[in-house]
């Protein structure tokens, strides 16, 4: 899950430079709190601009406010790729929505035929897509397994139908189907 937020005035502060202009709506990639001796606490974070794509690094003090954006979240099913677009069909109306591939990030090799994904609307305008957390994938290329003891598990590389690789345990053979995360491209069990 995402959380945007508008900023709607120029901050004056020379560490956040120009690149806050008013009226932009940024999308929170990653937080990190921190607080340093007798200083305030900061908040820094990795914002995208939804406008541009464009990436940058803040840090704020944890007294300074920023509007949040409320966001619309609709559920579509995915139908198919087209270039570097995907088509989605609303379930309840049957209208369908072409939008950028891009639109669902990394987790855009995850989509699959017939899919429940959700896109976050503002304004009517698309600024981001999800998947399941949870997705079926089917194995296509795995290392042999190495028999041995040891005190710890062994993870070996498997390749996916998607194209992507993740660890898993020696005993997932070519063939099979798998629980991966997509939250963060892990095994989590057999299908």
């Amino acid at each position: 899950m995402f959380f945007y937020f508008q900023i709607s005035w120029i901050i004056t502060y020379p560490s956040f430079g120009p690149t806050l202009n008013q009226g932009r709506i940024y999308q929170v990639i990653k937080s990190h709190h921190s607080h340093q001796g007798r200083g305030g606490a900061t908040i820094q974070v990795e914002l995208r601009d939804v406008d541009t794509g464009n990436k940058i690094v803040e840090r704020f003090r944890t007294d300074e406010a920023l509007e949040r954006v409320f966001v619309e979240d609709k559920p579509f099913t995915y139908l198919y790729q087209e270039g570097d677009n995907v088509a989605l069909m609303e379930p309840n109306t049957f209208e369908q929505l072409e939008v950028s591939k891009e639109l669902f990030g990394k987790n855009a090799a995850y989509l699959k035929d017939e899919m429940k994904v959700t896109v976050q609307f503002f304004d009517g305008r698309a600024l981001s897509g999800s998947v399941p957390p949870r997705v079926t994938c089917t194995v296509v290329e795995a290392q042999p397994n190495a028999k041995g003891l040891t005190a710890t598990p062994q993870y070996k590389r498997v390749l996916l139908d998607n194209g992507l690789t993740v660890l898993a345990p020696p005993f997932v053979e070519v063939g099979e189907n798998i629980v991966v995360s997509t939250v963060d491209d892990s095994y989590m069990t057999r299908a």
